[in-house]
This record gives structure tokens, C-alpha cells and sequence, in this order.
């Protein structure tokens, strides 16, 4: 069960980042993200989005990691901590999309940003 959470959250991190490529590209998605308040996005948010796939990498990594489908950091204390910020982390997301004032923006981040965390709870207990 680990294992399948593991990788359904990193294949969606993987479509989260191809989501933020293409608001960085400059198609007209911003609905959907960062408030919703741009179509296209300004500088400042496509900056925002590169710094997301970093990011989303890292997460990507952290759950593997905690998976043990990795073996590359030696602090099994440090994963596991690491694990459960990013189920803090995603469940904050889901509150915090849910009050977005973008109606796309809720609809579609708020269940991603849910079952991320479930994901992530069943890797971090796991």
C-alpha cells in the first residue's frame, strides 16, 4: 500500500509540474492557480511556478524516501519528519485552496491537494 501511494504522489507531482511548465510557457491557465487573478501569468508567478517544480521534485524525492524505494539520505528520522510536514503541508493546501477566490482554482486544486495528503499519510504511517 506504501509503495502505490509513493507513486501516485509522485505521479501526480509529476502532472503538477507539467501544469506549472505550462503556466510558465504562458498559456492562459492562471484560473487555476496562484489566486486565480491571472489568466496569463505576470513574472513574478512564473518565477513562482519554476520554484513549485523544484519543490514538487523535492517532495517527490522526500516520498520515495520514506517509501524506502531510495535509499540515499541516511536519517531515517529526518524522512520521517519530512514525510509528515508534507502531509501537514498538503492537508494545509486543501484549506487553503478550498478559500481560494477562484472558483476553477478550488474545484480543481482543492481534491488534488486532498488526496495528496491522504497519499502522504499513508506513506507517512506506512
Amino acid at each position: 500500500m506504501t509503495t502505490t501511494a509513493a507513486i501516485l504522489i509522485c505521479i501526480i507531482l509529476g502532472l503538477l509540474a507539467i501544469f506549472q511548465l505550462l503556466l510558465i510557457a504562458g498559456l492562459p491557465l492562471g484560473r487555476f492557480a496562484w489566486g486565480g487573478q491571472h489568466e496569463v501569468l505576470p513574472s513574478r508567478l512564473r518565477i513562482g511556478s519554476a520554484v513549485s517544480i523544484v519543490l514538487y521534485a523535492m517532495f517527490a524525492f522526500i516520498v520515495l524516501e520514506a517509501a524506502q524505494l531510495t535509499s540515499v539520505i541516511t536519517s531515517a528520522t529526518f524522512v520521517t519528519v519530512a514525510m509528515w510536514v508534507l502531509t501537514g503541508y498538503f492537508a494545509l493546501g486543501v484549506l487553503m485552496n478550498g478559500i481560494s477566490r477562484s472558483k476553477p482554482e478550488r474545484n480543481l486544486m482543492t481534491p488534488v491537494s486532498l488526496v495528496l495528503a491522504g497519499l502522504c499519510l499513508i506513506v507517512a504511517i506506512g
